[in-house]
């Protein structure tokens, strides 16, 4: 129990369903909520703190839920259709932009520098130089414009890079990085003379499949980075680009189907860099600092931040 105070107004009642439940106990324990108390009972919980994958096979029994804060950015496993939806749903948003940077320059600092290969040397004995290219004056084309995306821009930006947007509006974000945008449906004039590809799209009807043949046509020898979802990216087609040289490198932290099996031809490719959805892990600590700010408006009865729409899947 985190309020032991009486009061007069009811309290509200959380359950817990992620991965590190004790964690999260702990840290909501230390934040001493007030009218809030933690429950075992699904039925009487009107708030569910919670990660999206685990909720789903217990969503029904929440018969009391109001509100879901997501531990995740990604909701889509709560989209399905035949699952309730007459409750408020907010991800997690704004913690994420940091750790995509460090995830894609990193790799794109190991690329350009061959530091992969100075390992490889190492272990061998060999002393031997190799010309590389500086990260200055590179262009970096960026699907998605969010939290994310804008945060990506920033970062590039301080190491160097020209920084192009693409969204499904053509207008800037608020607080725009980036040098220029462009529409989505302009989006190969972007791609056409970039060095790195990022796409930070999520996972929606209209996003799927999206990234395809016909849509790295345009690509000269690109370097592509998925840390959106997997189901944007069409792996069949994915070979064929990196054979037909639009593709130089791939690095691929997410897969529409995780983990991806160990059948899968990506494993052994050598032009393709995986990683277990991993670019951007949802740290405790953060995600307790954006329920404790929630739940404040929530207790005043202010509108949520980041609702997530259940029409749009984000």
């Amino acid at each position: 129990m985190i309020c032991t105070k009486e009061k007069s107004e009811p309290m509200n009642k959380i359950y817990l369903l992620t991965e590190h439940d004790e964690q999260y106990l702990t840290l909501l324990k230390h934040c001493q909520l007030p009218d809030l108390v933690i429950t075992n009972d699904k039925s009487e919980a009107n708030i569910l703190l919670g990660s999206p994958p685990l909720v789903a096979s217990h969503l029904a029994d929440f018969q009391s839920l109001q509100w879901l804060q997501s531990t995740y950015a990604g909701v889509e496993a709560l989209m399905a259709a035949e699952l309730k939806k007459d409750y408020q749903l907010t991800n997690v948003k704004g913690i994420f932009g940091q750790l995509i940077s460090e995830y894609v320059i990193g790799y794109c600092i190991q690329y350009f520098r061959h530091f992969q290969l100075y390992q490889t040397q190492q272990t061998a004995r060999c002393w031997q130089a190799h010309q590389y290219s500086s990260l200055l004056g590179k262009k970096m084309a960026i699907l998605g414009t969010g939290s994310i995306g804008n945060t990506l821009a920033k970062t590039s930006q301080a190491m160097g890079f020209e920084v192009i947007g693409i969204n499904r509006t053509g207008i800037p974000p608020k607080d725009s990085a980036f040098d220029n945008l462009f529409h989505i449906n302009e989006a190969s004039s972007a791609l056409s003379d970039s060095d790195i590809f990022v796409s930070t799209l999520p996972n929606t009807p209209h996003t799927f499949g999206l990234l395809n043949k016909a849509f790295f046509s345009c690509c000269q020898h690109i370097l592509f980075f998925n840390v959106g979802r997997g189901s944007t990216l069409d792996e069949t087609s994915l070979l064929e680009c990196i054979n037909n040289q639009y593709i130089q490198h791939a690095f691929l932290d997410v897969f529409e189907h995780e983990p991806l099996p160990d059948d899968h031809p990506f494993w052994q490719h050598e032009s393709i860099t995986i990683t277990p959805h991993i670019a951007a892990s949802s740290f405790p600590e953060q995600v307790i600092d954006t329920f404790r700010q929630n739940y404040d408006r929530w207790r005043h009865g202010f509108s949520l931040d980041n609702l997530v729409s259940f029409d749009k899947g984000y």
